[in-house]
């Protein structure tokens, strides 16, 4: 085993910083559930401000707030639509039946972007053999395509589309500001065209927890009712949530760092033969690699590189997942590269 670690398993292993603990060991604290924790309070006003939306809810995770924007939109026995890699629908543990109580139909995006085409084409008669259409979930950028970035003009057409069709919107905006900077456009540019958006300050943005889901006014609070059903309610929840006003503030520029790692990895590992490496045309802070080529399962990538310090999840069959964050520089990516190279020598 290496005496070097270099985990690129997710950018959810940021630690805060230390403006955010020093910004959590003094927050102004009260009982959230009566509205009273004032930083809370400011940490919701912040993220409603950042997405140019009436107002915004503070729950622990984001499944939770993506299950609560559905409880929300949409009645048991209704219908979503999702992308079908999309973490709503492949990573979430199904929230969206089993809580949710929806049916759920899939289309496959081009990078995990669909079209309105696709949204028109889902809309079908009233029939009462068929669970009735009520949302529509995208998600930016989109994890399971190596976090491709939509295009403002991309989700203003589903948008419009789902209006045409009296559709609500919701986007699983997890790393949305990933895609914001990408894209070189506020987040609120993306979030105008859609009804909600849900997205984490626990990823780059490193804040120890926590999402944000954002909406009108009405939308936000049926969220709340549906957090209290889901016991996501919180007391002195400002002790957490000061690290996201930390992160809404200060972390949001800086993921441009986190993406020039993932773009100096891409170029790294390609270079070397045998090695496949999966980066989307508009890429944020992710990238997949296939060892197909070699004859490598996924299990055989991950614990070689484990071997040598090298952290990732996989993406079977003959995959793995790397994600760039706060903690991996670009003088990281070196090692990373020579360690490939070693593996494949030997």
């Amino acid at each position: 085993m290496s005496d070097k670690t270099v985990d690129l398993r997710s950018d959810t292993i940021t630690l805060p910083t230390e403006e955010m603990q020093e910004a959590m060991a003094r927050a102004p604290l009260g009982d959230d559930v009566y509205g009273e924790d004032p930083t809370v309070n400011r940490l919701q006003e912040l993220a409603a401000d950042k997405m140019g939306k009436e107002a915004a809810l503070y729950v622990p995770s984001g499944t939770m707030g993506n299950t609560c924007a559905l409880l929300a939109h949409a009645n048991w026995g209704d219908e979503a639509l999702f992308e079908e890699q999309a973490h709503m629908y492949y990573w979430e543990a199904g929230t969206y039946a089993n809580i949710a109580g929806l049916a759920a139909r899939a289309v496959k995006g081009e990078h995990g972007v669909v079209t309105p085409e696709q949204i028109h084409a889902s809309v079908r008669a009233d029939n009462p053999h068929f669970a009735p259409l009520k949302v529509v979930c995208i998600e930016n950028s989109h994890n399971n395509y190596a976090g491709h970035a939509w295009s403002v003009p991309e989700m203003a057409a589903v948008g419009e589309a789902c209006r045409e069709h009296g559709l609500k919107l919701h986007m699983d905006g997890a790393r949305i500001f990933n895609a914001a900077v990408a894209m070189g456009v506020a987040a609120s540019d993306y979030a105008q065209h859609v009804d909600s958006v849900m997205f984490c300050v626990s990823k780059g943005l490193s804040a120890p927890l926590g999402s944000l889901v954002c909406g009108d006014r009405a939308f936000i609070d049926e969220v709340y009712r549906m957090r209290k059903r889901l016991g996501g309610a919180m007391r002195q929840a400002g002790v957490v949530a000061a690290a996201g006003i930390v992160a809404l503030e200060q972390m949001v520029e800086r993921l441009a760092d986190d993406h020039a790692v993932a773009q100096a990895l891409a170029d790294g590992l390609g270079s070397i033969d045998g090695v496949e490496v999966l980066f989307p045309p508009r890429p944020t802070n992710i990238l997949k690699v296939d060892f197909a080529a070699l004859g490598w399962s996924a299990a055989d990538v991950v614990g070689r590189w484990k071997e040598r310090g090298v952290l990732c999840n996989p993406r079977p069959p003959h995959g793995a997942r790397l994600v760039a964050n706060r903690h991996v520089g670009v003088e990281d990516v070196g090692y990373v590269v020579e360690v490939t190279r070693e593996m494949l020598g030997a």
